[in-house]
C-alpha cells in the first residue's frame, strides 16, 4: 500500500497493561485422523479478468449435517497476474460489480468518475455476504438453489489522500473543505446492499429491479436496540431520545441467525469522525477517556472530510467535538460516536424494516458474528473478534434458550429481540495451560464496576465502552482478531489473527507485546529488502467450549494454523510445516460451508504480495488437540532467554489444505456464501488495483489493476470492487 496512505485496519488504541497471554501448555485431548485423498483434477486454469475481493461471513446458524470430503481439485499456485485463478474444471464469472444499478430506472454504470444515485447502485469495496434463498413464488426458502438474495457489506473506498479517486472524474479533491457533491457519493457508496440473483442455466447474475433490492447507506435510519437504547450516551441533536440513529459503516464481516436474518459488523468506523484540537478541555468528563480507547484524541482528523461538505446537518454530524452548551448532548454531536460500533441486524426479504444496532453485543470494531450450533433449550451464542493490534475475542450469550420454532420465524427482527438484546457479553482470557475463561462484562461484576480506569454508570455503558471494560477484567491482547466461523461438524469456534506489527523479543512502550502462548511469534519478515516485523503473516486459532456448551466460561484452546512462507524457518515462524501449495499470509476472512465443511480461509495481505496476490485456500480443520506442544527460544537483547511454549494443530497435508483461488492485483479476498447445496459459491474481490496513485487516474495504463473490466465486464478500465460466483463444470459441489 502507498506511504501516504493511513491503514484504518491497524488502529492501535489499546494502553492497558492487560498480560497478551501466559506460557505453557498441556498436551490434551487425543489426535484426531485426517481425511486423506487423492486430487480430482488436475492443473490450474487462468481466468483471464475474474477477480475477488474479501471480507468474510459466518454460516447458516442452523445446525447442519455434513458428510466427509476430499478436497478434489489441484493446488492453484501463487501468481502475481491481474486475474483470478480456479482450478481446472472450475468456472467464474462477475455478477455483481461498484455502481451496478438496482432500480429499473438508474442507468449503466460508465465508470469514468460521472455516475451518480449511489443509493440506488452496488457500494464499494464488497465485503462479507450472505445468502438467503428464494422460491418460484418470491418467498423465502432455506433450500433454493437457483434465485436468492445476496445481502453484501460495502466497508470502505478506495481513497488516497481523503479523497476516493476512482469514484470521481479527476480522482476527486485531496484537501479540505470537500464539495459536497464528492462527499454524498463516498457516503453512499458505504454500508449494505440487498440484490436478487437468478440462475438462468447455467449462468447466474443479478435482477435490475427486482423488488428486493436496496440500500441501506452512511444516513439510512436504524434503530437503537438493547441496553443503550435511549441512555443518556446516544443523545444527539439528530435523535434527542436516544433511541435511533443514521447509518452503518465499514461494514466488514456478516452473519446469519438461526432464525434467519441477516448480521453486519460495524469494523473501523472511528476513523471517519473528527474532534477539534481543545475539545478535552470542553468536554472535561469521562467521555474523553472513552474517546481516547476508541481512536479518537483530541485534534484527530477524520478519513474523508465528510464534515466539510457543507452547513447541512447529514455533515456536521462527522465532527464529535463538543460545540453545543446543552447538558446532555441534545444540541451536538459529542456522542455520535457512542451509536456506531455494533453488529447491526436487519431482515433481508423486507426492505420496510428498520435495521436494529444490537447494543448488547458490544461496542468496538466488529468483524463477523458467528452463531453457536442451535440447541433446544439451551442459550445461543455469538462470536465476535476486534480487529484492531492488541484487541479482544468476545461472545454474547443469549438470555433466552433456543426454540426450533423460531428457525422459522415469521418476524425475524421480532426474534432478533428475543435473543440479541437480553444476555451475558464475555471477553476471552487464553491460559498457558491451554485452557481459557470467558470474563463476564457486567456492571454486576464488581471488577467492572469498581474499575479505576473508567467509572461505569449501567450496563448500558459497559455495552457502549466494552474495550474499557474488558481491560477491567484483563483480557487477552490477541493479534489482531478477524473473521470467526463454527465448525458445523463439532461446533468448534475458529478465529483468524491476521497480523500484528506489535510483537517483539524486547517490546518498548505500551503497545509493543512480547509473544506468548496464544500469539507465540514475534520475528522479522523480510518483503523483498523491507523489514516487516511482529507477527506479519498472522495465524488461526480454535476453541472447544466446556460441558455447557454456548454458554460454558471455560474452554481449552490451540493453534490451527500459522501463516509463513514455505520456506521460512519452521522452528521460529513456519510451525505449520506449509508447503508451497499451502503456505499463507494475513489471514482474514474465515467461513465454514455447511454443505461440505470445507473451511474456506480468504487472505488480505501486505506482507507477502510481493511473491502472490491474495488468495483463498480450503481446509479440512481437524480439531482441538489434535497436535502437539512447539517451544520457541528467543534471545533478549540483555542476552537472556524468553522460552514461549504453544501448541499447534496437527501440520496440514496436501490433502487437508491446499490453494483454491487468487485474485487480480492490490485486492482482498473476502466473504463467501453459497447455495444450500454447495454448488455455486459467491465470493468478493474487494479494492483491486488499490495501489493506483491519484496522479495516475487519468491514464489507465498506469493502473495497477483493470479488473473486472479486463474480464469483460462493465464499461470503463477503473477497477472496480466486485462479486463473482464460483461453479464447477461438472455440476458438483464446489472444492470436493
Amino acid at each position: 500500500m502507498k506511504t501516504d496512505r493511513i491503514d484504518f485496519n491497524d488502529e492501535n488504541s489499546n494502553t492497558s497493561t492487560n498480560p497478551s497471554f501466559d506460557a505453557v501448555l498441556q498436551v490434551r485431548l487425543a489426535r484426531r485422523s485426517v481425511l486423506r485423498g487423492g486430487v480430482g483434477a488436475v492443473g490450474a486454469a487462468m481466468l483471464g479478468g475474474v477477480g475477488l475481493s474479501a471480507c468474510g461471513g459466518s454460516g447458516t446458524g442452523v445446525t447442519t449435517t455434513t458428510t466427509a470430503v476430499l478436497l478434489g481439485f489441484a493446488a492453484v499456485s501463487k501468481s502475481l497476474a491481474d486475474t483470478v485463478t480456479v482450478p481446472a474444471g472450475y468456472t467464474a464469472s462477475v455478477i455483481y460489480a461498484l455502481g451496478d444499478p438496482l432500480t429499473a430506472g438508474t442507468t449503466a454504470y460508465k465508470n469514468d468518475g460521472s455516475d451518480t444515485d449511489f443509493e440506488n447502485r452496488a457500494g464499494d469495496h464488497h465485503d462479507g455476504m450472505e445468502w438467503f434463498g428464494l422460491d418460484a413464488d418470491g418467498k423465502a426458502s432455506r433450500s433454493a438453489v437457483d434465485r436468492g438474495l445476496l445481502a453484501v457489506n460495502h466497508e470502505a473506498t478506495t481513497d488516497e489522500k481523503l479523497s476516493s479517486h476512482f469514484l470521481h472524474t479527476n480522482g476527486g479533491t485531496s484537501t479540505l473543505p470537500r464539495p459536497a457533491s464528492e462527499v454524498d457519493k463516498e457516503t453512499a457508496i458505504h454500508g449494505v446492499s440487498v440484490v436478487e440473483v437468478r440462475k438462468t442455466g447455467s449462468k447466474w447474475a443479478t435482477v435490475q429491479g427486482s423488488a428486493f433490492n436496496f440500500r441501506l447507506t452512511a444516513l439510512s435510519d436504524i434503530e437503537i436496540a438493547g441496553p443503550a437504547r435511549g441512555n443518556a450516551l446516544m443523545v444527539t441533536k439528530y435523535a434527542t431520545a436516544g433511541t435511533t440513529t443514521r447509518g452503518t459503516i465499514n461494514n466488514c464481516g456478516t452473519g446469519k441467525t438461526p432464525w434467519g436474518s441477516f448480521v453486519t459488523g460495524e469494523e473501523n468506523w472511528a476513523g471517519y469522525f473528527t474532534r477539534s484540537a481543545t475539545d478535552d478541555t470542553a468536554r472535561a468528563d469521562k467521555s474523553v477517556t472513552s474517546l481516547k480507547r476508541y481512536g479518537r484524541s483530541q485534534g484527530a482528523a477524520s478519513r474523508h472530510g465528510w464534515e466539510t461538505g457543507g452547513t447541512e446537518d447529514k455533515y456536521a454530524r462527522w465532527d464529535i467535538s463538543k460545540t453545543g452548551t446543552s447538558a446532555d448532548g441534545s444540541d451536538d454531536y459529542r456522542n455520535e460516536l457512542n451509536t456506531m460500533g455494533y453488529i447491526v441486524e436487519m431482515d433481508p426479504y423486507n426492505k420496510t424494516r428498520s435495521a436494529k444496532k444490537r447494543t448488547a453485543l458490544g461496542r468496538y470494531a466488529h468483524e463477523s458474528g458467528a452463531f453457536s450450533l442451535p440447541v433446544a433449550g439451551k442459550p445461543l451464542a455469538v462470536y465476535m473478534g476486534d480487529d484492531s493490534r492488541n484487541e479482544y475475542i468476545y461472545k454474547f450469550v443469549s438470555a433466552a434458550n433456543w426454540d426450533a420454532a423460531d428457525a422459522n420465524s415469521t418476524d425475524v427482527m421480532a426474534t432478533g429481540d428475543k435473543y440479541l438484546d437480553s444476555g451475558k457479553l464475555y471477553v476471552a482470557k487464553f491460559n498457558s495451560d491451554g485452557s481459557g475463561q470467558w470474563l463476564e462484562l457486567s456492571f454486576s461484576n464488581p471488577t467492572v464496576a469498581g474499575y479505576t480506569g473508567y467509572a461505569f454508570a449501567d450496563q448500558a455503558d459497559v455495552s457502549v465502552n466494552s474495550r474499557l471494560a474488558a481491560d477491567a477484567v484483563g483480557a487477552t491482547k490477541m493479534d489482531r482478531p478477524e473473521w470467526c466461523s463454527v465448525n458445523p461438524a463439532n461446533g468448534e469456534v475458529y478465529f483468524a489473527l491476521t497480523n500484528n506489527s506489535n510483537r517483539r523479543v524486547n517490546p518498548t512502550g505500551s503497545s509493543q507485546l512480547a509473544p506468548d502462548s496464544a500469539n507465540p511469534r514475534a520475528y522479522t519478515d523480510m518483503k523483498g529488502t523491507s523489514k516487516q516485523e511482529g507477527n506479519p503473516n498472522g495465524h488461526i486459532i480454535r476453541v472447544k467450549e466446556g460441558s455447557a456448551g454456548a454458554a460454558a466460561t471455560t474452554f481449552t484452546w490451540d493453534l490451527y494454523a500459522l501463516g509463513a512462507q514455505s520456506d521460512a524457518d519452521g522452528s521460529k515462524v513456519n510451525l505449520s510445516n506449509l508447503t508451497a501449495d499451502q503456505d499463507f499470509s494475513s489471514p482474514d476472512g474465515l467461513v465454514f460451508s455447511p454443505a461440505t465443511g470445507i473451511m474456506w480461509i480468504q487472505t488480505d495481505d501486505g506482507a507477502y504480495t510481493d511473491v502472490t496476490n491474495c488468495m483463498m485456500l480450503a481446509a479440512l480443520p481437524g480439531k482441538v488437540g489434535d497436535g502437539a506442544k512447539k517451544t520457541l527460544s528467543y534471545t533478549r537483547t540483555d542476552g537472556s532467554t524468553l522460552a514461549v511454549d504453544t501448541y499447534v494443530g496437527k501440520a496440514p497435508t496436501d490433502e487437508t489444505l491446499k490453494r483454491f483461488l487468487v485474485g487480480p492485483k492490490a485486492c482482498e479476498i473476502t466473504g463467501l456464501c453459497e447455495t444450500p447445496d454447495g454448488k455455486a459459491v459467491f465470493i468478493n474481490i474487494q479494492h483491486p488495483g488499490e495501489t493506483t496513485a491519484m496522479a495516475d487516474i487519468a491514464d489507465p495504463s498506469k493502473y495497477t489493476s483493470q479488473w473486472p473490466s479486463s474480464a469483460g465486464y462493465g464499461a470503463g478500465k477503473r477497477p472496480r470492487s466486485a462479486t463473482i460466483v464460483i461453479t464447477k463444470n461438472d455440476g458438483g459441489k464446489i472444492g470436493t
